[in-house]
């Protein structure tokens, strides 16, 4: 993402993970794992998606640490249909958010379109010692994978002229939730030429309050 960013190789569930770390020069708030796009589609950590969101939570005090999603770049392992790469975002949360023998640091989940399922995915997945601070959805898969509820205080935002994922798929899963959906007028899926318009909502959103 910049000069300062650490190429780090971490064991996942399927051979060896590579992640980006970028951490901010103040005081470190918790540690913000993002996850890129699909990876049968171009998907990789160097998104500019992905990036925008590293570098909103840079902003406000984490470390951000995005990662290739196994068989990707240089992550070993084949795709899984998303089970495996639900396995990698554990991962590197374990292994970045709870060290071994380490106190358990704050986490931000954050992701982009299939990303976003992935990291909706982990969240129900944590021990409720271990859930994250802040949820963070951009785009969400929510027509070609399964997310299931989330936190009221989940930040969703979506673009209305999504032709990847359809925004009326999105409401559709947010209505029984009674979640808010941020919408960008007449933005695509890639968010193109809108992207520190994103990083701008992103840090405004998850500098609100978090609800209990």
């Amino acid at each position: 993402m910049n000069l300062h960013t650490i190429r780090e190789t971490i064991a996942g569930p399927a051979g060896s993970l590579e992640c980006a770390v970028d951490t901010p020069a103040g005081e470190l708030r918790g540690v913000a794992v993002v996850c890129h796009p699909h990876p049968q589609h171009g998907g990789t950590m160097h998104n500019k998606v992905a990036q925008t969101l590293a570098r909103a939570s840079v902003q406000l005090g984490w470390r951000s640490v995005r990662f290739n999603f196994r068989g990707v770049g240089a992550s070993q392992g084949v795709w899984d249909g998303g089970r495996g790469e639900v396995d990698d975002a554990l991962a590197v949360i374990a292994a970045f958010a709870a060290p071994a023998g380490d106190k358990a640091r704050p986490l931000l989940l954050a992701g982009f379109s299939f990303g976003a399922y992935v990291v909706a995915q982990a969240a129900a997945r944590l021990a409720d010692d271990a859930k994250p601070q802040r949820l963070v959805l951009v785009g969400p898969s929510t027509q070609k994978q399964a997310i299931g509820p989330v936190r009221a205080d989940t930040v969703v935002i979506h673009g209305e002229a999504d032709d990847v994922v359809p925004l009326s798929a999105t409401l559709d899963w947010a209505r029984p939730q009674s979640l808010p959906v941020i919408v960008f007028p007449g933005v695509g899926h890639f968010f193109h030429g809108q992207l520190a318009l994103l990083k701008s909502v992103v840090v405004q959103q998850l500098q609100q309050p978090r609800e209990q």
